[in-house]
Order: C-alpha cells, then sequence, then structure tokens
C-alpha cells in the first residue's frame, strides 16, 4: 500500500482509495504494476463494514500523448502510483491539471495518489460528478515527502501548496485548512488527509 485516504465519509457511510504497487514475475522479469481500489464501507451497531470493493481501470496506452503527459512521466518530483501512471499513458488526463503538476514540481516534490481511476464517479454522498474520472482532477497525498496527514507535517507547507494550486489556475482546490473564500476552496472531513486540485478546463 502507497497511500490510504478517504473518497468520501459520511455518519454511516465511507469510500477509502486505497493505492497499491505490486510486482510480479513475468518471463523472467519482475514487473511493476498495481492498482487503487475504492473501497466501501458502511457503519452498524458492530462497526464498520466493507461493503465493496472497486478497482481502478485506466484504460489502454494511449497511441500518442501530449508534451506535458510525456514531461509528466519523466519528471522525477512527481511521484505517480501505478493507476495515477497509467492513467497519464493513457491520454485521458487533461494538460491543466499535466501543466499544474509539472509547474508544482519546480518547487514541490509531490506523491500524486489519484488522477482519474479508482476514484468515486460522483462526490461522495451526492449526485455530483467528480472531476476526477473526466481527467480534471489529481490528489495530493504528500508534500515534500511530508503526508498531508501527518500532524507533524508544518502547517505552512500545506497552506503554501493549497494556494499555488489556486495561483496555478485550479478552481476547486480542498485541504485540510480553509485558506479562502468558496468556491474555488474548501475544506471538509474528507480532505483532511490529502490536497485535492480540480479543474474547470
Amino acid at each position: 500500500v502507497v497511500a490510504a485516504q478517504y473518497g468520501g465519509i459520511l455518519t454511516d457511510s465511507a469510500s477509502v482509495l486505497v493505492v497499491c504497487r505490486t510486482w510480479r514475475r513475468r518471463a523472467g522479469e519482475v514487473v511493476p504494476g498495481g492498482r487503487t481500489f475504492d473501497v466501501r464501507l458502511t457503519r452498524g451497531r458492530r462497526g464498520w463494514r466493507v461493503t465493496g470493493v472497486r478497482p481502478s481501470r485506466p484504460g489502454p496506452r494511449a497511441d500518442r500523448l501530449t508534451t506535458a503527459a510525456r514531461r509528466v512521466l519523466e519528471e522525477q518530483r512527481i511521484r505517480l502510483p501505478p493507476a495515477a501512471r497509467a492513467d497519464v499513458q493513457s491520454g485521458r488526463v487533461h494538460d491543466s491539471v499535466l501543466t499544474t503538476m509539472l509547474a508544482l514540481s519546480r518547487r514541490y516534490r509531490i506523491g500524486v495518489s489519484v488522477v482519474r481511476s479508482g476514484h468515486p464517479t460522483l462526490v461522495f454522498g451526492t449526485d455530483r460528478r467528480s472531476d476526477h474520472p473526466q481527467g480534471m482532477a489529481f490528489d495530493t497525498w504528500s508534500i515534500d515527502g511530508h503526508p498531508v496527514i501527518d500532524p507533524g507535517t508544518p502547517e505552512r507547507l500545506v497552506v503554501g501548496y493549497l494556494r499555488a494550486l489556486a495561483d496555478l489556475g485550479s478552481d476547486n482546490v480542498g485541504g485540510p485548512y480553509l485558506v479562502g473564500a468558496a468556491p474555488q476552496f474548501f475544506s471538509d472531513a474528507t480532505h483532511r488527509d490529502h490536497v485535492h486540485a480540480g479543474f474547470a478546463s
């Protein structure tokens, strides 16, 4: 498990996104891989219970990628888990997401958790479509090697990252701290363990 974060949490139901990396042998070689799993839970009298597991499905590799996609895949300061890397390789992630990652990487080392696949299709607990399956958002679980959820992570580091996202064009910035006015900024229980950046175009 690379990371685990909320996909959504309500009083009696939750989505936990479990980001995994795996290795397997194929033709005598060790081949890296992995998926992200949307684990659904409900709460009853005896506590939380898993009610479903939905694996990521990034789609096939694209024959051609944009310059931004190729640069993100090559950038060592952007850590992409297998499902997120496959999302970029599929060509189904918008350039606004990719150019923002690249701009951030000049200032931060970023640990991406989820891009497109493996995330709930709808914003959890609503009937609104999430930006993620449309390739218009990405989540960050660590900044400069510091997990967002870690109480020891400096608040100024996360706040600076949130503001940098807004400066770079994200119109939907969420995290553990509220750093500006709605609708551009938001903070809630779901986003106390990661930073969300969504884009309108």
